[in-house]
């Protein structure tokens, strides 16, 4: 084999080995509206691991194991939930938060409209970038170096916002849909790498 095709196997061999992007959903917070108010006092009296203090707050906050998931309910029947980190999860959630009012009996009526308000996720690049650089090619972005070590970037399609690190870390807020925060990061990183903001992690 002659040096040149070492040298294009070698390539190519570097090339196969160079990371994706990875985004990971940590938490998806949600409302859930019932068609009807709920007698907080009743589910206070009822269910256990519930905490419900209206002189300090006016929600009953029902904290759930398995999974990880905690709920603000309200007397108007609106729930806002957190802690779930898929759709299926917060599905799987509501329902069993449901069920267990219903079993400690507490009516539930009709079927819940869950709404997503957002999605926060985190990111690895695998490469480093040039926040200076990446400043100018993004429009509208803010690196102010002295006072966060982050670029702020808003992005238009999809609408969410994204935290870069020089690491190549990113945090990702105000997805509706755990596709977008795909999205947003494979047109990210795309963008920055053809206007040669990355760099190799060696």
């Amino acid at each position: 084999m002659s040096g040149q095709e070492t040298t294009e196997a070698s390539t190519e061999k570097e090339g196969a080995r160079e990371p994706k992007p990875e985004a990971n959903i940590e938490n998806i917070v949600a409302t859930v509206i019932l068609d009807h108010g709920l007698d907080l006092n009743l589910i206070e009296a009822r269910v256990i691991d519930v905490e419900y203090n209206p002189d300090q707050f006016p929600g009953l906050i029902y904290r759930m194991k398995n999974p990880r998931v905690t709920a603000l309910i309200f007397k108007s029947g609106k729930m806002v939930v957190t802690g779930t980190k898929s759709i299926n999860e917060l599905v799987y959630a509501v329902k069993r938060i449901l069920k267990s009012l219903q079993e400690h009996g507490i009516e539930i009526r009709g079927r819940p409209k869950i709404q997503i308000q957002n999605i926060v996720a985190s990111a690895n690049l695998h490469v480093n970038i040039d926040l200076e650089k990446a400043a100018f090619v993004l429009p509208g972005s803010m690196y102010e170096p002295d006072q966060f070590p982050g670029l702020i970037y808003r992005m238009d399609k999809p609408r969410v916002v994204l935290l870069i690190f020089s690491s190549g870390k990113m945090v990702i807020t105000g997805a509706k849909r755990e596709n977008e925060v795909y999205e947003a990061v494979e047109r990210i990183y795309r963008i920055l790498k053809e206007n040669g903001c990355t760099r190799p992690q060696y």
